[in-house]
């Protein structure tokens, strides 16, 4: 019988503990981990996103720096205000909401943010880290779906995994963090020839290419673990990259869209931060 993976309930859980810890290292600092979120422009979808980061930190106990400017910002000021961010010690991570104004280059912007200070995970220094095996701040969506694959103790070891996606963002690192718990790793993506029979031999699949219910149900392995990353609107309303309703009928495990691996992501922010604040006092 198919469970369902409740991102919701496992992030509330997880950022009870946060919240926990983060207590605990204001008590012990005199001051609360802090997130610098820096959003550029009017764009709605990212509006949102980053006012449930804002209640997400405050609800967890970490301090919130909101910065936002406007769309035609440009980027000496932008590049200014993360050195400026770079430089404050009560900001542990820095986080620009993407996409940018098409004038702006998001590969310049992510480089000029301190490698310690990360938490997208996306740096070349946390991306080359996260490569050779000695992960430091990992990208949080990725983060998050081990997060959920271990805690519904999914068995990795050995295990045929297919990845569909091969973004910075997603695909690459969560095939790298698959790989570290020894499953066995096909990276796919949407020229892939062939596409269904490589996922009706996974065991285990992770979607995240972008195009709404890609992954048709009668592809997936009679019990396979399916980890849908997928965020499309369509006409009928949100939808993954999996054809959810015919997938739950072969699946042994399923996220559903939305629910699953959204909210971890912001979890796995959140503990991101928490953890390069530890590094920072700890390099004092």
């Amino acid at each position: 019988m198919v469970s369902i993976i409740d991102g919701n309930e496992l992030s509330r859980g997880k950022r009870l503990i946060m919240a926990e810890e983060a207590g605990d290292f204001s008590r012990k600092y005199g001051r609360q981990p802090g997130l610098a979120v820096v959003l550029v422009g009017e764009d709605p979808a990212s509006a949102i996103y980053v006012r449930n980061k804002k209640k997400a930190c405050e609800a967890a106990g970490l301090r919130s720096f909101d910065h936002h400017l406007d769309a035609g910002t440009g980027r000496k000021e932008l590049l200014a205000l993360i050195g400026k961010l770079n430089a404050d010690p009560a900001v542990d991570g820095i986080l620009v909401q993407f996409p940018v104004p098409p004038h702006l280059d998001p590969q310049e912007i992510q480089l000029a943010i301190d490698p310690g200070k990360d938490v997208d995970g996306l740096h070349p220094y946390n991306l080359g880290r996260l490569l050779s095996g000695t992960p430091t701040l990992v990208p949080c969506t990725p983060a998050g779906i081990m997060c959920m694959l271990s805690e519904y103790s999914v068995a990795l070891k050995g295990r045929d995994a297919v990845v569909i996606g091969r973004s910075n963002l997603v695909g690459k690192p969560v095939a790298l963090l698959l790989m570290m718990e020894h499953a066995t790793v096909t990276i796919c993506h949407s020229r892939t020839h062939g596409l269904d029979r490589k996922v009706r031999n996974a065991d285990i699949v992770v979607a995240a290419v972008g195009r709404a219910e890609m992954i048709r149900g009668d592809w997936i392995r009679e019990g396979a673990v399916v980890i849908d990353v997928g965020m499309n609107r369509t006409e009928a309303g949100l939808k993954g990259d999996v054809q959810f309703d015919e997938a739950i009928k072969r699946a042994s495990l399923i996220t559903p869209v939305p629910g699953g691996v959204g909210p971890m992501t912001i979890t796995m922010l959140l503990d991101n931060t928490l953890r390069a604040a530890k590094n920072h006092v700890e390099k004092k």
